[in-house]
C-alpha cells in the first residue's frame, strides 16, 4: 500500500495509532499485504503466549514471569529484520524475538518453571540465554560482537534492555567498547517508560537515542508501537553493522501495559488513565485497523488466526504442565567449578531442612 502522507519529526513512525500508512523521508518502506498479514500473526500469537503463561504463573506452574504485553511490535518488527545467522542477546522480556528466531515455546518456559539454567540452544536459535543481571547482556554482545568483526564475518549482533538499563555502568562502557571499535552491533532499547517503578523521566534527562551521539555513533527514535517503523529502522540499523559502518542505538518508544513482572503491581505506582492512552495505541490493533481499511485480510483470516491462537494455549499450558518439577537441590550445582567448603556446608544445610518434608 501506497503512504498517505509524509510526516517529518524525530520519531520514526510509519503506521498512524488509527492504521494509517505514512511515509518517513529517512525510512523507504514497502511492504505486501502477505507480509503485512504474517507480522499480525506474530505478534497476535506472541500476545497469546504471554497472556497463557501470565495465566499458568497464577495457577503455580511458574515460579515466574515478566510480561512482554503491548511490546510486540518493537519486538517482532526488530526480529523480522534479522538475518538467520545474527546473533541476538536479550534481557529477560524478549518473548516476541524467541518466538522470532524459532525457539519452542516449551523451551522458553522451562528458565521460567525452574527445570533448566537457560531454556535452549544458544548457537543453534543465535540466540543467548535470558540475562536476568540489569545491562550485563549489553558487554557480552558487544565483545562477541568484536570477535565477529575479528573473523571478518558478515554478521551483525543485536542487544536488547530496557530503559532503566541504561542507568546501568555496564551499559554505558558497552557503549564506549562498541564506538572505539566500530563493532557491528545493535542496541535495541525498549523504552516501555517503567523501570520497575521508576518512570523513565527520573533517568533521562532527554530522550535516551540522543545519548548515543555523546559515545560517537548515531541514535534514532522509533514508535515502538508501529511494526512497520521497526521493522524498517531495525533492517537499517543492521545493515549499517554488517557493512562495518559501526553500532546504533534505536530507542523504542512503547509501553508496558502489564506488571514489570508477575511479583509486581503496576496500581501502586500508575496511574489507570495513563494505561488507558496507551492502550490505545496497541500495536496490535494499529495493524488490524491498517489491514481492514484497505481490505488486506477478511474476517476469515482474523477467525481462522482467532483459532490458531487457541490452539496455541492449549498447547503452551499442556508443554508446561508436562515438564518436570524443578529439584531445588539443584540450585547448588554449578556454582563453582570445584569443591568449595562454605558450599558444602550451604548444601548439606539445605538438604536437612527439605528431609523435614519427608513423608
Amino acid at each position: 500500500m501506497l503512504a498517505k502522507s509524509t510526516r517529518v519529526t524525530d520519531l520514526v513512525q510509519l503506521l498512524t495509532p488509527e492504521g494509517e500508512r505514512i511515509d518517513h523521508p529517512g525510512y523507504p518502506f514497502e511492504i505486501s499485504a502477505e507480509e503485512a498479514r504474517a507480522l499480525f500473526r506474530d505478534m497476535t500469537l506472541v500476545r497469546r503466549l504471554d497472556v497463557e503463561a501470565m495465566a499458568l504463573q497464577r495457577q503455580g506452574e511458574l515460579g515466574l514471569w515478566a510480561p512482554l504485553l503491548g511490546q510486540e511490535a518493537a519486538q517482532i518488527g526488530t526480529a523480522r529484520a534479522l538475518r538467520p545467522e545474527d546473533f541476538v542477546f536479550p534481557s529477560y522480556r524478549e518473548h516476541g524475538i524467541v518466538y522470532s528466531r524459532g525457539v519452542p515455546f516449551s523451551d522458553l518456559l522451562e528458565l521460567w518453571r525452574c527445570t533448566s539454567f537457560s531454556g535452549w540452544d544458544a548457537e543453534k536459535f543465535r540466540m543467548a540465554g535470558y540475562t536476568l543481571v540489569i545491562g550485563a547482556q549489553t558487554l557480552h554482545a558487544v565483545g562477541y560482537a568484536m570477535g565477529v568483526q575479528r573473523d571478518g564475518a558478515e554478521e551483525a549482533v543485536l542487544a536488547c534492555f530496557g530503559d532503566g538499563a541504561t542507568s546501568q555502568g555496564d551499559v554505558n562502557e558497552a557503549f564506549v567498547w562498541a564506538a572505539t571499535q566500530n563493532a557491528p552491533v545493535v542496541f535495541l532499547c525498549q523504552n516501555n517508560h517503567w523501570a520497575i517503578s521508576a518512570p523513565a523521566e527520573t533517568q533521562a534527562r532527554v530522550p535516551i537515542y540522543r545519548r548515543a551521539a555523546g559515545f560517537g555513533f548515531p541514535g534514532v527514535r522509533v514508535d515502538g508501537n508501529d511494526v512497520f517503523a521497526c521493522l524498517a529502522v531495525a533492517r537499517t540499523a543492521l545493515e549499517r553493522a554488517r557493512a562495518g559502518e559501526g553500532p546504533t542505538l534505536i530507542e523504542a518508544d512503547t509501553y508496558r501495559m502489564s506488571a514489570h513482572t508477575s511479583s509486581d503491581d503496576p496500581k501502586r505506582y500508575r496511574a489507570d488513565a495513563e494505561l488507558e492512552e496507551w492502550r490505545r495505541k496497541d500495536p496490535i490493533e494499529r495493524l488490524r485497523a491498517y489491514l481492514t481499511k484497505n481490505d488486506l485480510a477478511g474476517e476469515d483470516f482474523f477467525a481462522a488466526l482467532e483459532t490458531e491462537a487457541d490452539e496455541l494455549g492449549a498447547r503452551v499450558r499442556a508443554d508446561c504442565r508436562a515438564l518436570p518439577d524443578p529439584d531445588p537441590r539443584e540450585m547448588f550445582d554449578h556454582v563453582y567449578a570445584g569443591a568449595h567448603a562454605q558450599l558444602a556446608e550451604e548444601r548439606a544445610a539445605f538438604h536437612a531442612y527439605l528431609d523435614t518434608f519427608a513423608d
